[in-house]
């Protein structure tokens, strides 16, 4: 029998690894993680935890509550506060990242502990398959090493894609970069309409730069269109610029240190349409999957030709995330056609974790996982997008029932008229069993994750009817839903 350094390998220290990692280790395995972060074209760099911790979920959220805790303000002096000195509020970019940034650093310093603790072994390396059982570590001095692992587990994630143009990582930053800029970011172009694009102009907006958003095409490709639009309408309505049906054709670095940028329309005869400078240039159009950097292929991993992600076989003890190599697997956002948000991850691993070492059963469930975008105005949802049911159930088997509201908190200040909305999808086949919920507004994420077990149980609309709704809230408005769009009813709301 073939002896190994470790029982498992895991290459990619974020959300998903280090939880499988930790709950392998709690079980008995022998467990290293590999965890490498090659520098931006920028030379950005950050510590262990992964895109989420570092230049993803946290840093963003926590820019998007800057944005909010500034329209608090504005909103305190309708409810009689006032502030001594009182004028036209601003913005320290330098002191709102220096703390974001010392909060990320105490968290990196707490997973680095955790696994201290769990007995897992830290390798800072960057981790390539020489074949199935054995990893070459090269650290930041470049020095290589070797280990072998009885299994490994892939789990690096991506990083932002570039649009190939030329210049472009020497004029342009992403998402990896934008977090720790040491200077305000001043006007910016967005390129792309990602919810990464989306929720990095909102907070930027509302942080008092210029932000405009150039799209190709939809906004929030694979979500509700609906809502996406709705976001959209906010967004432009609350001084966010959207540039539609255009691309850019070339990145100009000035004299001034501006970047000049050039489009042309994705219709028509494509040519050039107009130019414009800015401060910063942000592309968020999408991530690619870190197989090639991890060397894959060497060990015979099939990757998906097009998103080169891990193809998951369904088989085995490994189940969906199992590879095409028996000992390899894949979970996180380099898995093949499941939800890229950390949760998801982190779940997939602690339950793979349990399968290859505990002896359970339980498979990852991808069914109805709830999430939020959080831009502006938030968006929760559970479920399929509308256009989803229709084309899984057809056009007269759906019915959906809609409102659009105000939030009682927006109606001192007297902003936000009819900004929030909800929508419930039902098949009515299924006793209007409920397979989609939507919600746009504030602190969505909080209402739609306790929806969300219901969804996974079955729930019925007749199930919201009869649940009693806390008052006042947002979160009651699924509660009291009667309009449907079949009727072609007034769905706008007026009171309480």
């Amino acid at each position: 029998m073939a002896t190994y350094d470790y029982d498992l390998l895991i290459i990619g220290g974020g959300s998903g690894g280090l939880a499988c990692s930790k709950e392998a280790a709690a079980l008995g395995a022998r467990v290293a993680v590999c965890d490498f972060v090659t520098p931006t074209p920028s030379g950005t760099t950050w510590g262990l935890g992964g895109t989420c911790v570092n230049v993803g979920c946290i840093p963003k959220k926590l820019m998007h509550q800057a944005t909010l805790v500034g329209e608090y303000a504005e909103d305190a002096k309708s409810f009689g506060w006032k502030f001594p000195g009182e004028g036209s509020k601003t913005h320290d970019w330098e002191t709102m990242v220096n703390h974001i940034q010392d909060h990320i650093c105490s968290l990196n310093f707490g997973y680095r502990t955790a696994l201290r603790e769990k007995g897992v072994k830290y390798l800072n390396s960057l981790a390539r398959f020489v074949d199935a059982h054995t990893i070459e570590l090269t650290d930041k001095k470049g020095e290589k090493t070797t280990c072998t692992a009885d299994k490994i587990i892939i789990a690096t994630g991506g990083r932002p894609k570039y649009l190939g143009l030329p210049n472009e990582r020497e004029c342009c930053i992403t998402s990896d970069d934008l977090f720790s800029m040491e200077k305000a970011p001043g006007k910016t172009l967005v390129v792309g309409a990602s919810y990464v694009a989306l929720e990095c102009a909102g907070f930027l907006t509302g942080l008092g730069y210029d932000a405009t958003i150039m799209m190709r095409s939809i906004p929030l490709r694979g979500f509700d269109q609906q809502c996406a639009e709705h976001i959209a309408k906010y967004m432009e309505t609350h001084g966010t610029s959207f540039i539609r049906g255009v691309i850019p054709s070339a990145f100009e670095k000035l004299p001034s240190g501006k970047v000049k940028v050039s489009w042309k329309a994705t219709a028509g005869d494509g040519g050039e349409l107009a130019s414009d400078e800015y401060d910063t240039v942000l592309i968020a159009i999408g991530r690619y999957a870190l197989t090639d950097e991890c060397n894959a292929a060497a060990a015979g991993v099939e990757v998906n030709a097009s998103s080169k992600k891990v193809v998951g076989k369904g088989t085995g003890v490994g189940g969906t995330e199992q590879s095409s190599v028996e000992n390899i697997f894949a979970i996180g956002d380099v898995l093949h056609g499941y939800d890229e948000l950390t949760p998801v991850a982190i779940r997939a691993g602690i339950l793979l974790a349990r399968r290859l070492f505990g002896g359970s059963k339980k498979q990852m469930d991808y069914v109805n996982i709830p999430t939020t975008v959080f831009t502006p105005v938030e968006y929760g949802c559970v479920g399929l997008a509308e256009e989803d049911a229709i084309a899984k159930y057809g056009a007269d088997d759906i019915e959906v029932y809609h409102t659009a509201f105000k939030p009682l908190e927006l109606t001192v200040p007297q902003r936000g008229d009819n900004a929030s909305y909800a929508k419930v999808i039902c098949v009515i086949s299924q006793q209007q069993k409920i397979v989609g919920m939507h919600i746009l507004g504030w602190n969505c994420g909080e209402i739609i994750q306790g929806f969300g077990i219901g969804l996974k149980m079955g729930a019925k609309f007749e199930d919201l009817e009869d649940l009693v709704g806390i008052h006042p809230t947002a979160a009651e408005t699924f509660c009291t839903l009667k309009i449907t769009k079949r009727s072609g009813g007034d769905y706008m709301s007026a009171g309480c």
